[in-house]
Parts: C-alpha cells; structure tokens; sequence
C-alpha cells in the first residue's frame, strides 16, 4: 500500500514537472509522518524516502533518535519558542517562522547549539484567521529585520493554503507566494536568499509545482488517513 501510493505521488510530481517545463530535481518531497509510528516510517525509509517533515516537536525528536541519521527532518508545524531549544540542532529545516519573538529565540539556541539554522518564513497568503503566518504585507520588514542574525538562514517561503476539493482553486495562492519570493530577492538582502517555496499539500501539490514550488509536503497521499486517536 504504502510502496503504492509513494509511487504514484512520484508519478504526478515527475508529470507536473513536465507539463511546467521544470526539471524533477528541482522539488524535493516531503513525506509527512505526523502521528505515524516509527514502524511505518522505516517503511519508507526502505523505500528509499530521506525527507520527512513534523509537526509536533516532541514527535519529532523521538524519530529523530530511532530513526537512521542521514534523514533530513523539517519541522513544518506551529513552533513554539519554548520548544525551539529541543530541535535546532536537529532538523534541517524550520518551514514556520511567523514572529520576531520566534525568530529571536532560534538565533538565541541556535548561537548556544554553535549551528546555523534554515528558515522559512511562513506567509498566510490567503488571510485565513484559523492559520498562523505573516501578512504579505509584512514579509519584507520582518525579513530585513532577521536577515541581520547571525545563525539564521533566510532561505525562502512557506504558505499553508486553503483546503480545497479542486486544487485549481489554490493556483492564485501559489502565484503571490512565487511574485513575493521575486520581489524579496530583487532587494538582494544581505544574508537571504529567498529560493525555496514550500506549498502545496495531498490535495494541490502539483498546482503548486506548475507555480514554482520547490518543496511539497505530501502526508496523506503517502501514508494514507491519519488516526488523530493514537
């Protein structure tokens, strides 16, 4: 089931590639294994997945530690500054920084940790109350702001998009978020390089390829429903 459903998401990302004229190593897939247990997760592992994406920090430092090391873990989820000390060290990635407070509170580990750390600024592209995520409007301030940190990585942009049954409804989504990656790297800001754009999920990640995403975050379409009960 699980070597099935991997196949097919890569079917559709290699298609999307093709029908954008972009070359397939150009996307990275995030598998993403919240609330799924090690077992399945070393499942794809042997499937030959490397990128796995989390959401909840204590999830993801438990895999971390019995999972092999040469996986890269992207914390996709709300980050709490609180929390933030447990997985500087360990994730390749953070794909949600929203705040001044966050962002300070990683620089602040990160610099006691003696590592850099990758970043994402999260953009809530869409306005939707329900979701974290800055202002259009507010990414270019906030990203001159913590472009003077010493131990982050301004790397690119993140959005969360509306859930939608036809994913043709998020393509204006993924358009501001790539016309506000364009925007930020014409300022040539000392220190950020905005060139990844993370978006696009289950439902709508090969739109968000033909818009110029450069990592998806695919959950259910690899390992099927979640059991938020466990």
């Amino acid at each position: 089931m699980l070597k099935e459903q991997l196949m097919q998401v890569e079917e559709n990302i290699q298609k999307a590639c093709k029908r954008a004229g972009r070359s397939r190593d150009e996307v990275t897939l995030i598998a993403v294994s919240k609330t799924k247990p090690v077992e399945v997760l070393q499942e794809a592992y042997d499937l030959g997945v490397r990128v796995f994406g989390e959401n909840k920090v204590q999830e993801l430092t438990q895999k971390y530690e019995a999972l092999p090391k040469d996986i890269q873990w992207h914390m996709i989820g709300h980050l709490q500054t609180n929390k933030v000390k447990y997985i500087v060290d360990k994730v390749a990635m953070i794909h949600s920084v929203d705040s001044l407070k966050l962002a300070e509170t990683i620089e602040k580990e990160a610099e006691r940790k003696n590592c850099i750390v990758k970043i994402l600024v999260e953009v809530n592209v869409a306005g939707e109350e329900s979701k974290y995520g800055l202002k259009m409007e507010e990414v270019l301030p906030f990203v001159e702001i913590i472009s003077t940190f010493k131990h982050i990585r301004v790397c690119g942009l993140m959005t969360i998009a509306p859930f939608v049954e036809i994913s043709e409804e998020n393509r204006t989504i993924f358009k501001n978020l790539h016309k506000l990656s364009v925007d930020i790297n014409n300022k040539n800001i000392d220190n950020v390089s905005v060139s990844i754009l993370s978006m696009g999920m289950t439902n709508d990640y090969e739109v968000a390829i033909e818009e110029g995403a450069d990592m998806v975050r695919v959950g259910t379409g690899i390992f099927g429903v979640r059991n938020y009960a466990v």
